[in-house]
């Protein structure tokens, strides 16, 4: 059996010079501008305006952004470089980031010109701030089983229903809001849902309890009540009924951003336990004269340059239209995830008592990256989309039947 990307061709993956100039320079400012004050983020549970402004004016939150609608244009590649250079400096910046990708992406897939011209612009520039409300009490994984309801009286749709978990809620200016304007069809549950831009001060729409969290403070995760809320049809982005579909299209783009955000925590991880071992002694020996301390660091060396590769496999291919973009996209987030959680875990263990003092900073990318694991589709989600995606491409090049595809996905 011929697997896709089983060519070696598909593993040149040639990074351009102006990826590595860009994150050169992502890398400075935010050592600069950011890190000496990443521990307070943490501390206080809040980034600084201040702090996003300076996003803005340097162009981080427009990467990615075509030039026409006011952001800094790039691909796929550079968008994930920001995404993982955002996480091993300041990791909520990097959620704040990724959730304006959950409002821009729908929009750019599926949105009208109108649409993309109104919103897409600020948020490129940093004037605004995008969320993306799908999450509710009854419904994490569970997509097609969202409870919120959009009526359609005249030309507005009236919303009403509850999200938890929404990050950027406190902030955002847009909320892009999923609800389900009919019930669903016969072997199509996942049928129904419409997504909406819903603006701040929007009459009905409340900002509710922020959920105290003990990682990626900084970043809050709100819930979100909308009450008799009123937006004009023209605010419905893609067909009535179809926002699963958008939704997946968003999600399949939008994880490769959390393995990215994932491999920043073990990057910067590693690079303390490599520094630890270099300047501590024990015994009269430094920590890296010590084989088991050199193994350690080698095997984690090793799986985040397996995990980076994956990552970016994932981006190249999403740059190149290619299918196999997403299962591998799927690969990579479980995997960057996981070995990011062992890579920061054996990094404090390098450091011994100190690793978990929170003034030595190491600590908190344990507390931070294990959201990584559950966000944007948890991780045995993902393993079970990668094995479905992998079939149905296959089925596509005739490699297995459509019979075989149907019984195992």
């Amino acid at each position: 059996m011929v697997f896709p990307l089983d060519s070696l061709q598909d593993y040149q993956l040639i990074f351009k010079p102006e990826h590595e100039m860009l994150r050169k320079s992502i890398r400075e400012f935010l050592e600069r501008e950011v890190a000496p004050y990443a521990l307070e983020f943490d501390d206080k549970d809040e980034v600084p305006r201040d702090v996003l402004r300076k996003l803005g004016e340097q162009g981080l939150w427009g990467i990615g952004i075509d030039e026409s609608l006011g952001g800094q244009g790039g691909d796929t590649i550079s968008a994930v470089i920001l995404m993982e250079e955002l996480s091993r400096v300041a990791p909520p910046l990097a959620v704040i980031r990724g959730t304006n990708d959950l409002f821009t992406i729908p929009l750019l897939l599926f949105g009208s010109d109108e649409l993309r011209r109104k919103y897409i612009p600020p948020i490129a520039r940093g004037e605004a701030f995008g969320a993306h409300a799908m999450t509710e009490p009854c419904c994490g994984s569970d997509v097609a089983g969202i409870q919120t309801r959009a009526v359609k009286r005249g030309d507005r749709w009236v919303i009403n229903g509850r999200k938890i978990f929404i990050s950027n809620a406190d902030i955002a200016d847009y909320i892009m809001v999923f609800a389900r304007t009919s019930e669903p069809q016969p072997n199509r549950r996942w049928f129904g849902i419409t997504a909406f831009i819903v603006e701040k001060g929007t009459p009905g729409l409340k900002i509710g309890a922020k959920f105290e969290k003990r990682g990626l403070r900084g970043s809050h995760a709100m819930e979100v009540i909308l009450d008799d809320v009123e937006v004009p049809d023209e605010n419905r982005v893609g067909e009535v009924g179809m926002g699963f579909i958008i939704a997946m299209e968003t999600y399949d783009r939008t994880r490769v951003g959390v393995a990215a955000q994932a491999l920043g925590m073990a990057q910067a991880a590693f690079e303390k336990a490599f520094q630890y071992s270099l300047q501590r002694t024990a015994f009269g020996q430094y920590l890296a004269s010590f084989e088991a301390i050199q193994f350690s660091l080698a095997e984690m060396m090793a799986e985040l340059m397996t995990a980076r590769y994956l990552t970016y496999l994932a981006a190249y291919l999403a740059d190149q239209g290619r299918e196999e973009f997403k299962y591998v996209a799927s690969l990579a987030k479980f995997y960057a995830t996981e070995t990011a959680e062992r890579i920061i875990s054996r990094a404090i263990d390098v450091h011994g008592g100190i690793g978990v003092i929170h003034e030595t900073g190491i600590e908190r990318f344990l507390r931070d990256v294990k959201i990584t694991e559950i966000y944007e589709g948890a991780n045995n989600i993902q393993r079970l989309v990668a094995f479905r995606q992998l079939i149905r491409t296959l089925a596509k090049k005739g490699v297995v039947s459509q019979d075989v595809a149907k019984a195992v996905t």
